[in-house]
């Protein structure tokens, strides 16, 4: 049971630290993870899988770092564990970004992954069309959750500074008769 109990830690909460502490922030305040991941002039099967882009790199070790910290803390209730974990997890990157390739989940596949709320590849494909939603890298139960502190926060946001600068700027330019 360690080596399950260990490999469900790194999944979960390591989830949980890439999604609120990674890339909720880079969604609010930052521009890397926005610049890389949901270009749409890039393929993310690239982003996810092939890329040697430094940038691209830097975005997936950032998100990965949460889990590499909760796989050190669980090593010693289990290393086989916490490996089977982060190998879990990068295999659920790549799949999750195979809908580019023409992949579609099969209805039997879906039936076992949606109880257990784990993101499917169309369901990453819709975070890449509308990075306002489909939050959570591997569970679907952090969505609402980051939404909800992404609407929390968005006076804080960058979009929202911006939003705002413009507003003043456009106030001071004065008008040509």
């Amino acid at each position: 049971m360690n080596t399950v109990g260990a490999l469900l830690i790194v999944l979960v909460i390591g989830d949980l630290g890439s999604t609120f502490f990674y890339h909720v922030p880079q969604h609010l305040w930052f521009t890397l993870h926005l610049r890389t991941h949901h270009d749409r002039r890039r393929s993310y099967w690239d982003h996810a899988v092939l890329s040697r882009d430094p940038a691209i790199l830097l975005d997936g070790i950032l998100g990965a770092l949460p889990y590499l910290i909760v796989a050190a803390a669980v090593a010693r209730l289990s290393w086989q564990g916490a490996i089977l974990g982060l190998l879990l997890g990068q295999l659920h990157v790549w799949w999750r970004h195979t809908t580019e390739l023409g992949w579609r989940t099969p209805r039997w596949i879906e039936a076992i992954l949606r109880p257990l709320q784990i993101v499917l590849p169309e369901d990453h494909d819709g975070h890449h069309r509308n990075p306002e939603v489909e939050f959570g890298d591997i569970f679907r139960f952090y969505d609402a959750p980051a939404r909800a502190l992404i609407n929390l926060l968005a006076p804080t946001s960058r979009r929202t500074r911006n939003a705002s600068s413009r507003r003043r700027r456009a106030k001071r330019i004065p008008v040509r008769a």
